[in-house]
Formats: C-alpha cells, structure tokens, sequence
C-alpha cells in the first residue's frame, strides 16, 4: 500500500494527516503553539514552533501506525498565507514572524500605492496593496527594521520554511505565492516590475512551482528522525483556502466553499484570470495546474468565537467537561435555542480589521443593539451570525463579477456546525453541504502529492475519487426573510461608524 502524507501549518497548530492511496486517514496528530501580539493590531508567531510541531507530528503519525519508511511516497504542504518568515545567510531565522492578520503596514500600503499605482499593482497582481500580505511586511522590515533587513538572504511563507526545513530547498509555489503581492497572478511567475518598483531584490524570494510539482526530497537526517526515507518527495503544496479546495472537490468552475476558521473565506474555483476591478476580493493562482480561484476574506471569523469563549464562557468550558463534551458542541445546542436574529442583536466581526469588502485595518469589533434583554447565548449567537453577514458581503461580490456558484460546500471548523451552516444557507439562499471527508487541507495537499508522485493521473480525476458529499442544509424561507432585514443594518453600520473607527485608531494613549 502506498501513503501519502499532508502537513497543515495553521495558525493555532500544525496539524499532520498520514493517508493511504484511497484517502482513508490512517493516523493524525497536531501540535498548538501560541500567537504573539506585542501591539494592538499586530500579530506575529515563532517559526522555530512550527518547525518542531511539524516534526513531532510526523514522527507521531509514522511510529503510532508502524507505516514503512519506503511506503510513504510524497508529502504536501499546506498553511496560513501571507507571513513573512526571513532568513539570514546560515538559514537561520532573523525575528519572529509577521503572520497573516497583522495590521501595521497601513504606511507601506500608501507607499506600494504611490510606487506602482492602484490601478496597476491590480492588474499585476490581481490584487490592491493589502496590510496583511507580504509585501508591505517586507517594506515595513525594511523601514523600521534596517539592520534585520541587511541581514536577510531569503525571504518565504510559512509552509515554505517548513519545506525548507525538510528538504534544505528555498522554494514555493503558485497559490500561495500569489498571496505575497509580488507574483504576476495571471503569467503565475514573479512580477519584475513590482520588486523593481518596491526596490525588494529578486534573489531573496524561493523558485516559484505548480502546486504539484516536486520541490525537493526529506533531508536523510529529517528522515532519521521522523521515519521516513530520504527519497520520499516533496511537491509544492497549497496555501491554506487552495488545500482545503483541494480537499473539499472545488476543482472546477461553478464549485465554491466557505470555509470558518481562525479568518473565513468564500472561496470560489474559475478556469480563467476574474479580477475585481475595485480590489474588494483577492483573485489568486489555483492548486489546479493553469487555473485560478477567486476568494473573499472575514479577518475574524472563528477567532471571533474563540476569543469570546476564552474570556466570557468559562461557565461552558467548566460544564462541557463536567459532561465529557466539547465545548463548541455545548455552544451549538444554545445556540440553536436561539430564536433567528438574537433579539436584534447585531456584531461587526472586525476584532482584526476587515479585508472584504472593507480593506480597512481601523475598524474594530461591535456589539449593536446590546440591551438589558440580552444574554450570553443571544451574544454569541450574534457572533455567529455577524460573522456569516459579512461572509455574505463575500458572496455578493462574487455574484456581481457574474462568478456562478451551483455547489456550495462548507468545510473548517466552523463548517462542522449545523447552527453555523443553516445561517449561511439561509444568507447565501443556496443549499449548503459538507464531504465526508474531513480533513480538508491535509487531504488537499495529500492528493497533490499524489499527482505528483504518479498515484493519481490529475488533480480532478483524483477528487472525483476520493471525494464525497455527506450533509446539506436548505434555505428557510422566515428565515430568509428576517436574515435579509437584519443584513440591511449590517451594511450601514460599518457606512455609518468607518470615520469613527479612524477617529479611535487615530488616538494615542
């Protein structure tokens, strides 16, 4: 039998899936690390914790099973996108990394904007300079870091350092890459135009592959390690959204997911560059060879949950393991208690800025409506809902770009919720479903290593395979209805309070 291994390099933990030839999970294991925010609205994670999460994970999922090293065939990579992760000449890492939901670049924005122009940075990268990508991390190292700057050699992502550390190759690939501000999205190859502009040296960045090319072999002393042989490959992998298309069978056009993490993403595949003249959603190079996706962002979305949970329900927390329960299942059962619209209560998920629709790192999170009636089912099932309202704004955009959507599926934490997966089937007014298949990134960049290996023939005729449809959830029409009169006051609020939250930020206490 032969296996196929895929890496998860989250932000909250790295999570390993060791998988057979038919995509049955033969072992899993994952390993939390913490998030560091050293100011408000910064956030940054130690590359070093990922580095020993992946390796302590592999080696778990290879010893527990007694899988033979030469079985193991391939490995994909997959991971949060965006983080800036800098190399000095030895390889070894310079400062902490600048993750995905950092919002200090809002100078470097200006700057990329003046440089190289809105209009044009678009149509290069399919994208308008963005706080939270790459390239304004790499300009503002650059500015407030000069000596960390100097000392940099090479610059990746952070599944890329991952790769690194098990194959000793600088490398990346297209989805991922897209999401740096640096690749010319529609020619899937680095823009010399924008580095010249951003005065950001060529050689720093990796060689740039398709998602399932092979990247290079585990090291023999990784291999020692962990299990497993030198030769077995490593292919380019996916960032996060493009994976857990992957793994969720989105490889053709008129197929989308929304997916509820730590951000949420509506995510939506097409066979051909669509960019949003406007900049309010990101279109980036697809996992699938020669194609494209084109995806809108919540920057809270399940954060919004947990950060609730953590510092308000430690009532729950104390009672889920009095019953021997996950906490998030206790949630949903008060939750679905909960009549439609929380007695008018309305949340902006913004507690790390907002990129779709808004592109606004300022605005900040909001209880609306909040009265003496409430209570702490009726808030978060608030959050829940807020965070499926601006969701929502995702799918409206795509909508407008004539993208079509005929299969919408729902993957990541928060898509396991029944409660979560009824509201966004009542807001989108489509059928939502979920594929039995659970492990979404992992599985994605599993079934790249597979392509690439020769174990299946193409990334399409793989998902068709090894993918298939479980649960659905139908529009309810009352629900419809009172969801649309809410959505409504959703909107205008952010209209209505955007000059304030600049106001706030403004202040310096």
């Amino acid at each position: 039998m032969n296996y196929l291994i895929g890496i998860d390099i989250g932000t909250s933990a790295t999570k390993t899936v060791l998988f057979d030839e038919k995509g049955t999970v033969i072992a899993s294991a994952s390993k939390e690390y913490p998030l560091y925010q050293p100011q408000n609205g910064w956030a940054e994670q130690n590359p070093e914790d990922w580095k020993n999460a992946t390796l302590c994970t592999l080696k778990e999922v290879i010893s527990t099973q007694g899988v033979k090293g030469e079985d193991v065939k391939g490995i994909g990579l997959s991971g949060q996108m965006h983080g800036l992760v800098m190399l000095d000449e030895d390889g070894e890492v310079i400062r902490p990394s600048i993750i995905w939901c950092d919002q200090r670049t809002g100078e470097e924005v200006k700057d990329m904007e003046r440089l190289i122009g809105r209009e044009r940075l678009i149509s290069i990268t399919a994208n308008p300079p963005l706080t939270g990508w790459t390239a304004a991390k790499i300009l503002w190292v650059k500015k407030n870091e000069p000596e960390n700057y100097k000392k940099c050699k090479h610059i990746l992502l952070p599944k890329d350092y991952i790769r690194y550390v098990l194959t000793g190759e600088f490398a990346t690939e297209v989805s991922d890459a897209s999401g740096m501000q640096l690749l010319d999205v529609p020619n899937r190859c680095w823009s010399d135009e924008v580095l010249q502009k951003l005065e950001i040296e060529k050689d720093l960045l990796p060689k740039v592959y398709e998602s399932y090319e092979i990247t290079g072999h585990v090291l023999p002393e990784i291999g020692e390690m962990v299990g497993l042989l030198e030769q077995v490959a490593v292919v380019g992998g996916a960032g996060d959204n493009a994976a857990a298309a992957i793994g969720t069978g989105i490889v053709k056009d008129g197929t989308a997911f929304t997916t509820i993490g730590t951000s949420g993403v509506v995510y939506a595949h097409s066979s051909k560059v669509v960019i949003d003249p406007k900049g309010r959603v990101h279109t980036c190079c697809s996992a699938v060879p020669g194609e494209w996706h084109v995806m809108g962002v919540t920057q809270g979305a399940g954060l919004s949950l947990k950060w609730f949970k953590d510092n308000f329900c430690q009532d729950y927390t104390a009672e889920a393991k009095k019953q021997g329960v996950d906490v998030y299942d206790l949630i949903n059962k008060e939750v679905s208690a909960r009549e439609v619209g929380s007695n008018k209560l309305i949340y902006l998920p913004y507690l790390m800025g907002e990129r779709t629709p808004h592109l606004d790192p300022d605005c900040r999170g909001v209880f609306f409506g909040l009265s003496a009636i409430h209570t702490k089912p009726d808030m978060i099932r608030s959050i829940m809902e807020g965070v499926s309202f601006s969701l929502s704004d995702c799918n409206h955009i795509l909508q407008e770009m004539d993208i079509h959507v005929e299969q919408m599926m729902a993957c990541g934490g928060g898509g396991k919720s029944p409660v979560w997966r009824q509201m966004l089937s009542d807001m989108y007014q489509c059928q939502v479903k979920t594929v039995k298949q659970e492990e979404g990134p992992a599985l994605g960049v599993a079934i790249l290593a597979g392509v690439g290996t020769g174990i299946y023939e193409s990334v399409e005729s793989a998902c068709e395979l090894l993918i298939t449809e479980e649960k659905k959830n139908t529009p309810i029409q009352e629900h419809v209805e009172q969801y649309q009169q809410l959505y409504e006051i959703y909107k205008k609020l952010y209209l209505d309070l955007k000059d304030t939250f600049k106001q706030l930020a403004a202040i310096s206490l």
